[in-house]
């Protein structure tokens, strides 16, 4: 079907259209409470369209739609799209999927608390996303010296005790938990402090524990009514700090946006109990083009969509033009309703007032540091290019690592930075496939080899061999090889075989951080302080966590597949599933049923069966052992004298 015939069979309905270009991506996500009107809209004339939705529109080669049953469930359909489709057009948080997170583990007996970057449906509580994690890190430190709350990750069963605690409950930071100290209800008072702390409501936590410790005192319990009091003056001392903002008492969230020509950045105040308890900020994508109104949408969707922490009020520096329908969805989440408001005056728009000159302060420190940050790249680049006898600074380098274990699961890692900065989309690994055993000079060959085929399409006989990949169609002003004369001699080799001698390649040698050049013996040695030299320790320390990296996913991989392989229920798809969810055979052990049961095509009764596999109750544990024990000592005795026989094919046989 045409463009023109699609745009004349969309339905009046509410529901989601999916812009695509020419490749089948999707480009763009939106909603509509009427399809046709809506995508009509942006085939009318390009005078009324800003320069952003014009590009969009010209790449626009076909369109697809989901009928939905209300405006509101076109909105929770929109937010799952952009979540999974990451369209190029939307407005959208940068790099949010790197955002930390508090965690509470609430579905276990005995919850912990710790930060995580993996959002995981198993009945715990989120706080976030942040984006410094150095706030995160504070908060926790924190949470454990005023909150006796377990720090370990043992798995704390009616069966499962330790025979003693550790060094946290000795000195009053942990109740004991795994030995069997405290009961479930005492915990999980300490549990529910810990949450309304992370919630700002430190005026009922201060309530709560003045509570217990006056009851604690009055029963004559005084060791215990001092560790109350010690929480409580630490609490305060906190609360003392945040300033009070609202004289309403109300729990509400603040958003606000400060823009420039590069981009916007939105700043998000948490008031609680009429404190101004915290503040974020995120730097949005794709804004250009786009009305305010349409940025705070966007924001607040993909915002709270991951966010657990939804107050009763928010408010917006912009009317929303579907204010209601995000108050439904919101109010869904929250199990309470939820207002949206955008305040024209009095003490709620002085709010919203702060709330954007912080964000302009915040987005005006980013731009600056950017700026310093482009000065430095371009100034060592030049460096590098000097040093090098390059013509031109190097826009774009190349950096080549391998990793493997005594020649066993051997790969490598190709990463890129243009003008000076990572370019992680264009990062690629390689898992070695033509060499045995530990060498890893014919391991870089063969990464160098198979880079410039897929970029080039041509053969090592310098014949044409296929098309080139479009992946690996840029090719290097610099290549960086990890290692010395010996990994450099060898990727000579190949660029010479394949015709490409004159590429500049240099190796880079660790312990004195020695750069070798093709065609000289002396190594370069860089002042310890050049920008330059910085600049390619950088590329070479990334390309090593980057095979280092794919290296122990590799391992991590191979362990899940020989330990679970075996266990009812748990076939080739459970297992590739199991893979990609925790990625190594530590995590997996580490994670509750819950998180197993989360995996994609597991159920409850094979993820209790994975869990038992690799907890065995202590009891069946002493019995193997006791067996395998008793088997060793028969064998012992019963063994008889052996001798040695050739059987003449260059090998030996054990013979009774």
């Amino acid at each position: 079907m045409s463009l023109d015939e699609t745009l004349g069979s969309l339905p009046t309905t509410p529901g989601v259209y999916l812009m695509k270009d020419s490749s089948g991506e999707v480009i763009y996500v939106g909603k509509a409470v009427n399809l046709r009107n809506r995508v009509r809209q942006y085939f009318q004339s390009s005078k009324n369209h800003s320069p952003k939705v014009a590009r969009m529109v010209e790449n626009i080669a076909d369109i697809d739609y989901i009928v939905t049953g209300s405006e509101l469930e076109a909105l929770v359909l929109e937010c799952n799209l952009i979540k999974e489709r990451r369209p190029h057009y939307n407005v959208k948080l940068r790099d949010d999927k790197t955002y930390p997170f508090i965690r509470v583990t609430v579905a276990d007996p005995f919850p912990r608390v710790f930060m995580t970057r993996r959002v995981v449906r198993d009945g715990s509580r989120y706080f976030g996303p942040f984006t410094d994690v150095n706030a995160v890190r504070e908060t926790l430190r924190i949470i454990k010296t005023v909150f006796p709350i377990r720090q370990c990750s043992k798995v704390i069963g009616a069966n499962d005790r330790a025979p003693r605690p550790c060094l946290n409950y000795h000195i009053k930071r942990c109740l004991g938990p795994c030995a069997g100290l405290v009961t479930a209800d005492d915990y999980w008072e300490v549990v529910n402090e810990v949450t309304l702390f992370l919630e700002g409501r430190q005026n009922d936590l201060i309530s709560s524990l003045r509570n217990r410790m006056e009851a604690a005192a009055q029963s004559l319990n005084y060791e215990q009514a001092a560790v109350y009091r010690d929480q409580l003056q630490a609490v305060q001392k906190i609360v003392e700090r945040q300033r009070v903002v609202s004289d309403s008492g109300a729990d509400q969230d603040v958003i606000a946006l400060a823009r420039d020509p590069w981009g916007a950045c939105a700043q998000v105040m948490f008031i609680r109990d009429g404190k101004l308890v915290g503040n974020d900020h995120f730097i949005l994508g794709e804004a250009e083009g786009s009305d305010d109104s349409e940025i705070i949408a966007s924001f607040i969707k993909e915002y709270y969509s991951q966010s657990a922490s939804i107050p009763p009020e928010i408010l917006a520096q912009a009317e929303l033009e579907d204010a209601e329908a995000y108050e439904q969805w919101l109010s869904g989440k929250l199990g309470r309703s939820v207002n949206i408001r955008t305040p024209q005056r009095g003490e709620k728009r002085r709010l919203v007032e702060l709330a954007a000159t912080n964000a302009r302060e915040y987005l005006d420190r980013v731009r600056a540091s950017e700026q310093a940050d482009e000065r430095s790249r371009a100034g060592a680049l030049a460096e590098l290019a000097a040093y090098l006898g390059l013509d031109a600074a190097p826009g774009r380098i190349e950096c080549y690592d391998i990793s493997n274990l005594q020649g066993t699961e051997a790969v490598g890692s190709m990463v890129v930075f243009e003008q000076g900065k990572p370019a992680k989309s264009q990062y690629r690994r390689f898992r070695i496939r033509t060499v045995e055993g530990q060498n890893d000079f014919a391991m870089m060959a063969e990464v160098i080899r198979r880079r410039i085929s897929r970029g080039t399409g041509r053969a090592a006989n310098r014949g044409a061999d296929g098309d080139p990949d479009p992946k690996f169609a840029r090719l290097p002003d610099l290549m960086v090889i990890d290692g010395g004369k010996g990994q450099l001699h060898a990727v000579g080799e190949v660029l010479d075989s394949m015709g490409f001698g004159e590429w500049p390649a240099v190796g880079l040698a660790k312990r004195e951080e020695e750069i070798f050049r093709r065609g000289e013996s002396a190594p370069l040695l860089l002042p310890r302080d050049s920008k330059a030299l910085h600049l390619i320790q950088h590329i070479r320390d990334e390309a090593h966590r980057f095979a280092v990296a794919y290296h122990r996913s590799l391992r991590g991989k191979s362990g899940i597949t020989s330990e679970l392989t075996g266990v009812p229920g748990v076939g080739k798809k459970r297992l590739v599933a199991l893979m990609r969810q925790f990625g190594s055979l530590d995590a997996l052990s580490r994670a509750s049923v819950e998180e197993i049961v989360a995996a994609p095509g597991m159920n409850a009764p094979v993820a209790a069966r994975v869990y038992e596999h690799l907890h065995p109750e202590p009891s069946t544990l002493q019995a193997e052992r006791s067996s395998a024990e008793a088997q060793m000592v028969a064998d012992r005795v019963n063994a008889p004298q052996k001798s040695v026989a050739s059987t003449g094919q260059g090998e030996e046989e054990v013979q009774g």
